[in-house]
C-alpha cells in the first residue's frame, strides 16, 4: 500500500498532469501561430531543405510531432498538399520534438542559484501566476492565448516533478532489479517503449518518464537508448489513427512517417550493438536527463542525414505499400482533422468554395449553350452540376457555422461570414442555370422560336451576362478587389437591359409578332440574367468589403454609386456602348 501512495498514484498523477500541460501548451502555441505557418506550409516546394526547417519550426511552435503528423494527414487527404513534399517536413517535425527533452533537462541542473533560477521548477509557478491572471484580466484574445501557453508549461513542469519525486526510491522496489534486467536487453527496452508509447500517444511523456529514470540514477545508456528509439517508433501510432478513413496519399504519409523511423531505429540498434561488442564503456554508464536529450536529438538529426540520398526509394515504398487503386472519390469533402485548426479550417472552406464557385460558373455556361445546342447529356450534366452545388452549399454552411462557434478573431469572423454569403450566392446562381435549363427544354419539347429581333437582344443580353459571370467568378477565386470593382456598372447595365428588353416583347405581343407562350419563355430566361447578374454583384461586394469590419452590400453600392465616383459612371457608360440593343 505504501508504495502505491508513494510510487504508482504519483507517477500515474504525474504522467496525467504532464500530458495535459502539453495539451494546453500545444493548444495555446498553435492558436497564437494561427493560419500563417500552415499556410506556408502548404505553399512548400519539393525543396527539402526549406520543408525540414519549416517541419521543426511548426512543431517547435506546436511542441507535438503527432499533432503535426496528423495535420500533415488531413492537408494531403485534404488535397492541399502534395504527398512528395511530405519528406522534408516530416524530418523536420522530428527534430523539432526534441526540443521538449531539452526543455525538460533543464530540471536536472544544480549549483549556485543563479544556475539554479534555469531549473523550470523554479520559475513555473510564477509563469501559472502569470498565466492565470493574464486569463481573467486580460482582454486580447493574444494575451489569453499566451496565458494558456503559460499555465500549460508550468502544469507540464509540476507533472514532470512528481514523476521524478516517484522514482526517488524507485531503487527500492521489489522488482526494480527484475525490470532493470529485462531493460538491458535492447530490443526488449525498444518493445516495451514502443508500446507504452502507442497506447498513451505521446513520445514527450515517454521521454520525460525516461528522464526522470535517468534523474533517479536507474539506467544507463545502453538502456535509454532503445527507449527513446522505441518512443520514436510509438509515436506513430496517433498518425495511423487520424488516418484511417482517408486516402491513398494520406496513408502513404503515415507510412513515411512509420518508416523513418523504423528504419533510423533499425540503424541505431546495430550501431549501439557493434559499440557494445567493442567495449565501449560510456553504454554501461548511468545517463543523466540531458543525455537522454542527446540522443534524442542525434537519433532524429542522424536519421534525417541517412534517408535524404534515398527518399525517392522511400517515396516509392510508400507507394509499394498502399498502392495506387479504385477508392471511392468524394465530391464534397471536409477534413474533420483539421476542423480545430481554426485558420487552416477556414482556408479548406475557402478552397471548396473556389470549387463551388467554378462549378456554378460551368453549370450557367452551360445551360446558355443549351438555348443555340440543345442536347440531352448537356442537360444532365446541369442538372449534375446544380446538385453538385447544393450538396456544396449544404457541406460548407454547416461546417462554418460549427467552425463560427470556435474563438475567432474579427479577422476570421469577417472570413467565415464573407465565405456563407458567397456559397449562398453560388448556389443561388446554380438554381438560376437549372431555370434556363428548363427553358431550353420548353423550347425544344414544344419547337418555338425567337423572332429574329428577340434572338438579337438575347445574344446581347447573355454575352453581358457570361461576361460579368466571369468577372465576379474570377475576383472571388483570385481575391482580386479590381477586377471586383468592374462588376457593379456591368450589373447596373444589365439591369437596364432587361427592362429595355422588357418594353420591346410587351411591343411585339401588342403587335402580334410573339405569342404568348413564347413571350413567358423569353421573359423567364431575362429575368434569371438579371437574377445571376444580382448575385454577380453581391460577390463583387464582398470582395471589394473583405477588408472591411463587417459585409453590408447595400451600403457599400449606395456609397460606391454617389455622385463623386465618376470612375463608375465611366465605366458603366462604356459597357452601355458595348452591350447595346
Amino acid at each position: 500500500m505504501e508504495i502505491l501512495n508513494t510510487m504508482v498514484i504519483p507517477l500515474i498523477l504525474g504522467l496525467t498532469f504532464f500530458m495535459f500541460g502539453m495539451n494546453v501548451m500545444s493548444g495555446g502555441l498553435e492558436t497564437m501561430a494561427g493560419g500563417g505557418l500552415e499556410r506556408t506550409m502548404k505553399k512548400v516546394t519539393s525543396n527539402d531543405f526549406f520543408g525540414f526547417f519549416l517541419g521543426a519550426g511548426i512543431t517547435v511552435a506546436i511542441q507535438s510531432s503527432s499533432a503535426f503528423t496528423v495535420m500533415l494527414v488531413g492537408l494531403v487527404n485534404s488535397g492541399l498538399l502534395n504527398f512528395n513534399n511530405t519528406f522534408g517536413l516530416i524530418m523536420g517535425s522530428n527534430v523539432g520534438t526534441t526540443l521538449t527533452a531539452w526543455l525538460l533537462s533543464l530540471a536536472g541542473l544544480e549549483g549556485k542559484w543563479y544556475i539554479e533560477m534555469l531549473n523550470p521548477s523554479f520559475f513555473a509557478p510564477i509563469l501559472a501566476f502569470i498565466g492565470i491572471a493574464m486569463q481573467m484580466f486580460a482582454k486580447s484574445s493574444k494575451k489569453k492565448d499566451l496565458g494558456n501557453i503559460f499555465i500549460g508549461f508550468a502544469i507540464l513542469i509540476f507533472g514532470m516533478d512528481l514523476m521524478s519525486d516517484s522514482m526517488v526510491s524507485v531503487r527500492t522496489l521489489p522488482g526494480f532489479d527484475t525490470f532493470l534486467a529485462t531493460l538491458k536487453s535492447p530490443i526488449a527496452a525498444l518493445l516495451i517503449s514502443t508500446v507504452f508509447t502507442g497506447v498513451i500517444q505521446s513520445s514527450a511523456a515517454t521521454i520525460g518518464i525516461v528522464q526522470a529514470l535517468a534523474l533517479s540514477g536507474g539506467i544507463t545508456w545502453e538502456m535509454a537508448i532503445p527507449l527513446v528509439l522505441g518512443a520514436n517508433i510509438g509515436t506513430c501510432v496517433t498518425a495511423l489513427i487520424g488516418a484511417l478513413g482517408t486516402n491513398k496519399n494520406a496513408k502513404r504519409v503515415v507510412v513515411m512517417h512509420f518508416s523513418v523511423n523504423v528504419f533510423g531505429s533499425i540503424v541505431c540498434m546495430i550501431i549501439m550493438y557493434i559499440l557494445k561488442a567493442v567495449g565501449v564503456s560510456i553504454l554501461t554508464a548511468e545517463i543523466a536527463m540531458v543525455g537522454v536529450a542527446i540522443v534524442h536529438t542525434l537519433f532524429n538529426a542522424i536519421n534525417t542525414v541517412l534517408l535524404i540520398p534515398i527518399k525517392k526509394l522511400l517515396i516509392k515504398f510508400c507507394e509499394w505499400v498502399v498502392p495506387e487503386g479504385q477508392e471511392k472519390t468524394h465530391t464534397v469533402f471536409l477534413d474533420e482533422r483539421i476542423f480545430m485548426n481554426t485558420p487552416l479550417a477556414i482556408d479548406e472552406c475557402r478552397k471548396l468554395a473556389c470549387e463551388m464557385a467554378v462549378h456554378a460558373k460551368n453549370a450557367t455556361n452551360l445551360a446558355i449553350s443549351l438555348l443555340d445546342n440543345y442536347s440531352e447529356e448537356s442537360v444532365e450534366e446541369v442538372k449534375n452540376l446544380e446538385t453538385l452545388t447544393d450538396k456544396y452549399e449544404d457541406k460548407l454552411s454547416t461546417y462554418l457555422v460549427r467552425i463560427s462557434h470556435n474563438n475567432l478573431d474579427e479577422f476570421q469572423s469577417h472570413a467565415v461570414a464573407r465565405l456563407l454569403h458567397s456559397i449562398g450566392d453560388f448556389e443561388r446562381i446554380g438554381d438560376h442555370a437549372l431555370n434556363i435549363c428548363d427553358a431550353a427544354v420548353e423550347i425544344k419539347e414544344k419547337n418555338i422560336s425567337f423572332s429574329t429581333a428577340a434572338k438579337a437582344e438575347l445574344v446581347t443580353t447573355t454575352a453581358a451576362v457570361q461576361d460579368i459571370l466571369g468577372k465576379a467568378i474570377d475576383s472571388f477565386i483570385n481575391d482580386d478587389a479590381e477586377l471586383a470593382a468592374h462588376v457593379e456598372p456591368l450589373e447596373q447595365v444589365i439591369d437596364d437591359l432587361r427592362a429595355t428588353l422588357k418594353e420591346r416583347h410587351i411591343l411585339r405581343l401588342q403587335n402580334d409578332e410573339c405569342t404568348i407562350e413564347l413571350g413567358f419563355v423569353f421573359t423567364d430566361i431575362l429575368t434569371n440574367y438579371e437574377r445571376i447578374s444580382d448575385h454577380c454583384s453581391n460577390l463583387a461586394v464582398y470582395t471589394l468589403q473583405r477588408n472591411s469590419d463587417k459585409l453590408d452590400a447595400h451600403k457599400y453600392l449606395r456609397k460606391f454609386k454617389s455622385d463623386k465616383n465618376q470612375e463608375y459612371f465611366e465605366e458603366y457608360r462604356n459597357y452601355s456602348e458595348k452591350y447595346t440593343v
